[in-house]
């Protein structure tokens, strides 16, 4: 279950906080409406109960906040908005990516896809999908890793009646399996038709937290709807039967023959009319909105509600049983007894009514029943990094981005070489990496880090995928397969443009121009350190500021803003010059290094003594270090 308390969020400026001291529950094996009309605080709610947004209070679920979840995606599912990815990845790839992430077995994504009806489009991209298919897709990525409660915000904005019966027919199949179901509406009686409880805002606040059926009755008005050719004389009998029996009767026309009558009843209209011998062509029970939002007009519907009745009651028959009956839970085979019976006074409405209409009804939940939920899952996660570095690889080999960049750093690297062999005085090694002197940095190092800057894309705009359910993840396991991943794709890129340059210089030139130099192993070494390490800044830069282009930036800003740092704190010479580090470790060590290694770890610190390689050190050390605050501080909050 659900327990939100006291979920209050900052104050806007001058204005309220948007949620005021909200406390309520939503139990399991239950649909939980929480209704508002726009702006009333349903989305800001359920960015508190997900801390997703800051403010005060606190949200168990089953007894746990979900930052004391291990795992929260196996807890909670979640369905804000549309589904976070790239458009160019397809349905397919989307979910099994989500899979590796949520340490899953591969066949989930094809089981979820069977049960939302999305194996026919299972190659499509994200971004052809309609309205409809983007919210079977979002329903699928919250049930992917079998959690135990669904949180959605207006699931059925925008689709079409048979869509939002399916999506609510699967709500209540799950909720029948034992499951917690909180979504939010801003339709009144589309809440009393799906929920068990109804819980309503208003301006931020709590102003009700009811059962259905009581929601029914005392939030929403029943009326009657009449179509006479004598409307007007039916209306000022009603209003005189009504002072005679001192009973409060309203009665509104609504233009041409049509009436509404608040406070009467089918059968007490219909003998009135029947007494004084007046035609009636419409005679039937509707509900009026008495909710939140109660007056605004509501948009025009073809076909009619959500719950496939006429919108504005005029095809009903006159016998036909009242709509404050609310649709009862699909059944499921595995569901105890009891559930997916009718409600009481569906129940009743179908005793009374004629046979057709119990036979559309029971035709309706055989179709909401077909809806079943993919199988349940025993989630074993696997060691770290695993899982995360199967999800990154996915990740970035799923959209054509980085063959993409890969391909235009290719073209770039090759050209620039032409034109600076052709017009001479540069260097061999600036050549072949095509690094003219006066570009901070080569072509290369730029695509790595790019390739570094796309790792923390959209997809983790989604909260169930980070552990602290930010917009970046926190976990360094992650982090640790974005380096890696994004370290080999630089190492590639690195390789393939040294071999591409100096192929296409000796098609174009000859092989003077691409003769190995003496010191190649150094010179190696410091081209694949400064391209991973462009790469490495990248990931960290966009995990700190959230953003790609910040960390595009922040790489540019290596050679530009660092280097001149580190040369005017280094300028000048230093009164003492300390020995060399391999003669202290060999005179210090009773052992000697094997395999030379002291003399390896010469070359390497003289590496990073160079101002770019220091620059680039220095830049790396200080983005791990406030990626880590940045992380610890969210886990302290």
């Amino acid at each position: 279950m659900i327990q939100a308390i006291g979920l209050t969020s900052n104050p806007r400026k001058e204005l309220p906080p948007a949620v005021d001291d909200v406390s309520f529950e939503a139990h399991a094996g239950r649909v939980t409406a929480l209704l508002g009309a726009p702006g009333a605080g349903k989305t800001t709610a359920l960015g508190l109960m997900l801390e997703l947004q800051r403010g005060r209070g606190v949200t168990h679920f089953r007894g746990r906040p979900l930052h004391r979840i291990p795992h929260p995606s196996h807890e909670v599912g979640v369905l804000l908005g549309d589904v976070p990815g790239h458009p160019a990845r397809t349905v397919r790839g989307h979910l099994r990516m989500l899979s590796a992430a949520a340490g899953v077995p591969v066949r989930r994504a094809d089981e979820v896809l069977e049960a939302v009806g999305l194996v026919s489009l299972r190659d499509e991209r994200l971004g052809t999908l309609s309205r409809g298919m983007d919210r079977r897709l979002g329903l699928a990525c919250a049930l992917l890793p079998d959690p135990h409660t669904l949180v959605l915000d207006e699931p059925a904005r925008g689709l079409s009646i048979g869509e939002s019966r399916w999506l609510y027919g699967m709500l209540r199949t799950y909720a029948a399996q034992g499951g917690t179901v909180l979504c939010t509406t801003a339709d009144p009686k589309e809440a009393a038709r799906i929920a068990d409880r109804v819980v309503t805002l208003e301006r931020g606040r709590l102003v009700a937290d009811q059962e259905a059926a009581d929601f029914s009755r005392t939030r929403l008005r029943p009326r009657v709807a009449v179509r006479s050719p004598h409307a007007a004389r039916l209306s000022s009998l009603l209003a005189q039967e009504a002072r005679a029996a001192q009973r409060s009767v309203e009665v509104a026309r609504e233009g041409g023959n049509r009436l509404r009558v608040y406070g009467s009843t089918c059968a007490d209209v219909g003998e009135i009319a029947f007494r004084h011998g007046i035609v009636v062509h419409q005679l039937a029970d509707e509900v009026g909105d008495m909710g939140p939002g109660a007056g605004a007009p509501e948009p025009p519907a073809a076909d009619g509600d959500a719950a496939g009745h006429p919108a504005d009651g005029s095809r009903q028959d006159p016998a036909a049983p009242s709509r404050q009956a609310r649709p009862a839970a699909p059944p499921h085979p595995g569901a105890p007894a009891g559930e997916g019976s009718p409600a009481p006074g569906e129940a009743a409405a179908e005793e009374t009514g004629p046979a057709s209409e119990r036979r559309s009804r029971r035709r309706a939940r055989t179709r909401d029943a077909d809806a079943a939920l993919p199988p349940p899952i025993s989630v074993r996660p696997a060691s770290r990094p695993l899982r995360p570095l199967r999800y990154e690889i996915r990740r970035a080999t799923g959209v054509g981005t980085v063959f993409l960049v890969g391909a235009v750093v290719l073209a770039v690297s090759a050209l620039t070489a032409v034109l600076l062999a052709r017009v001479g005085h540069t260097p061999q090694p600036r050549l072949l990496a095509a690094w003219p002197a006066e570009f901070p940095l080569p072509p290369a190092a730029l695509g790595a880090g790019l390739l570094g800057a796309l790792a923390f894309g959209d997809e983790f705009r989604h909260p169930a995928l980070a552990a602290d359910r930010g917009t970046v993840p926190r976990r360094l396991g992650l982090l640790t397969a974005k380096l890696l991943v994004s370290s080999a794709l630089a190492l590639v890129l690195a390789v393939l443009t040294v071999g591409c340059d100096a192929e296409l210089l000796y098609l174009v030139y000859g092989r003077e121009v691409v003769a190995v130099p003496a010191d190649w192993l150094p010179l190696s070494a410091g081209w694949l350190g400064l391209v991973m390490g462009c790469a490495c800044a990248g990931v960290l830069a966009a995990g700190v500021f959230r953003s790609t282009t910040a960390g595009l930036a922040v790489v540019v800003a290596v050679p530009l803003l660092v280097v001149p740092l580190v040369h005017k704190m280094t300028e000048g010479t230093p009164a003492r010059t300390p020995a060399l580090l391999s003669s202290r470790l060999r005179d210090g060590l009773p052992l000697r290094w094997p395999f030379g290694g002291e003399h390896h770890l010469e070359a390497a610190l003289r590496l990073i003594a160079q101002p770019v390689g220091g620059a680039l050190a220095l830049s790396l050390a200080a983005l791990l270090c406030a990626y880590l605050c940045t992380g610890l501080r969210s886990r302290v909050r």
